[in-house]
């Protein structure tokens, strides 16, 4: 009969120090990338309520042209804009923020507004058209 081999058999798992060190690079990683995906999460909802915003926009001169009005002129609320089988300016129900904001019309000569750009919570990626 052969005898087993001691030096195999102790080699079997990992040392506490290499399970210590391969979780400090881990961790080390997830903080560097966590907070990258949460800017550029933001950036999209941002760029998501610009585009919202412009469509808005459009809508409101198409609605004032049809209408004849002057560019002083009080808009209707935004439902009134929206394909709501009365009217057709903007396609379904309507824009929503991805970021929850709401939207105010204001007259025909400003630019449509979304809450969140307007309280300045978020100066990395504001919700106001350029």
């Amino acid at each position: 009969m052969e005898q087993p081999d001691t030096k195999k058999r102790g080699r079997a798992g990992f040392t506490l120090i290499e399970i210590m060190v391969t979780l400090m690079i881990v961790t080390t990683l997830i903080g560097i990338a966590v907070p990258n995906f949460l800017r550029a999460r933001e950036i999209s909802r941002s760029r998501a309520c610009i585009k919202n915003l412009r469509t808005i926009t459009v809508a409101k001169e198409q609605y004032a042209m049809d209408n004849h009005l002057s560019a002083g002129a009080t808009m209707p609320a935004l439902s009134a804009l929206c394909g709501n089988g009365t009217t057709d300016y903007i396609r379904g129900v309507g824009p929503v923020c991805p970021a929850n904001g709401t939207y105010t019309l204001g007259n025909l000569a400003t630019d449509p507004t979304c809450s969140v750009g307007t309280n300045g919570a978020n100066p990395t990626a504001p919700h106001v058209l350029p």
